[in-house]
């Protein structure tokens, strides 16, 4: 992708993305994607262009952090020829899971993932609308990590880059189509 290319797509992206004041909680600013969504030219090129930074890494798997995550994994999934495997929260996966907690503000979570999701020597892009302080995206690459799968970077619609989730993913390629700095 060119960089006019990128900075169009970025521009349309962003003019799409709807701030939502005080949501879910008081002093948050939430990113709305829904206006997105439904604009299928942007949609596309947005999953597209998450899909082209790792087109050439050999991706057999996209694993998709819930919920929103779902949304942008599979139609990339189709572009890069990969299967999709659905990261959930926990208890929310009907047959044999691992799962992997991490932290937040204040207490834990967990993710799990089956353990049959990726057959051995899987290359897998790990996928999500949105990254913030990096502790989910964390915990899905460990996971993904300790049922055997090798993460070949993550892609993300959003990245909320005041936030500093990237420090959690070091070593990792992290792709973002819009960078908020503050």
């Amino acid at each position: 992708m060119t960089d006019v290319v990128a900075q169009d797509l970025e521009q349309r992206v962003r003019a799409l993305v709807r701030d939502v004041p005080d949501y879910p909680k008081p002093g948050i600013m939430f990113k709305d994607i829904t206006p997105l969504l439904g604009n299928p030219a942007t949609f596309r090129a947005a999953c597209d262009a998450m899909a082209a930074s790792f087109q050439q890494d050999r991706v057999t798997h996209v694993a998709a952090i819930e919920s929103r995550g779902f949304l942008f994994g599979s139609p990339i999934a189709l572009s890069l020829g990969a299967g999709v495997v659905p990261i959930r929260k926990r208890g929310k996966l009907p047959y044999d899971s691992q799962f992997e907690e991490y932290e937040l503000e204040y207490g834990t979570d967990a993710l799990e993932m089956h353990v049959d999701a990726l057959p051995s020597g899987s290359r897998v892009l790990v996928v999500d609308d949105l990254l913030a302080t990096g502790g989910t995206a964390a915990a899905a690459c460990r996971l993904i990590e300790r049922l055997g799968g090798a993460v070949v970077g993550c892609s993300f619609l959003i990245r909320l880059a005041f936030l500093g989730g990237a420090a959690k993913l070091t070593g990792r390629r992290v792709s973002s189509i819009i960078a908020y700095e503050g």
